[in-house]
């Protein structure tokens, strides 16, 4: 009986089989890990291509403006090397703020280059934004009753 279990034939067969359930369960899961995969390049597309940039000029004071650029992440561009290149090419102050409600961050530009960012953002600089999904909005901030 015990030359039946642990004989050197006994002990191949069991062996061959284990790794051929190990290489079914192996193939099994790297199929499942690549359907995975596929799906959220799906959803990562998807996202990308329903998100929008909003470009907002926003009144300071009578005559002077800033521009904010908010859902730049959805593209994945970082915000704070996009906004060291506003600051360069237009020769003024660039910075990246966090939003009101903490739904994220935005970079605020001083002066109204809501144009000129939107050629930047659409048609060159390597940012490769398709032009549907950037939208240019005027936006006037509420006097304080002061």
């Amino acid at each position: 009986m015990h030359e039946r279990f642990y004989s050197q034939d006994a002990i191949a067969a069991s062996l061959s089989t284990l790794s051929v359930d190990a290489q079914k369960r192996a193939a099994k899961d790297a199929a499942k890990k690549a359907a995975k995969a596929t799906a959220a390049e799906e959803r990562a597309a998807e996202k990308k291509a329903s998100s929008k940039i909003l470009i907002k000029r926003v009144e300071r004071n009578k005559r002077k403006y800033v521009t904010a650029v908010s859902g730049l992440e959805a593209f994945g561009l970082d915000l704070k090397k996009v906004s060291k290149d506003f600051g360069k090419k237009f020769a003024t102050g660039s910075s990246v703020t966090k939003m009101a409600g903490g739904t994220g961050e935005e970079i605020v530009v001083q002066g109204d280059l809501s144009d000129e960012i939107w050629e930047m953002l659409v048609e060159g600089e390597g940012y490769g934004v398709p032009e549907d999904n950037v939208d240019c909005v005027e936006d006037k901030k509420k006097k304080s009753a002061g």
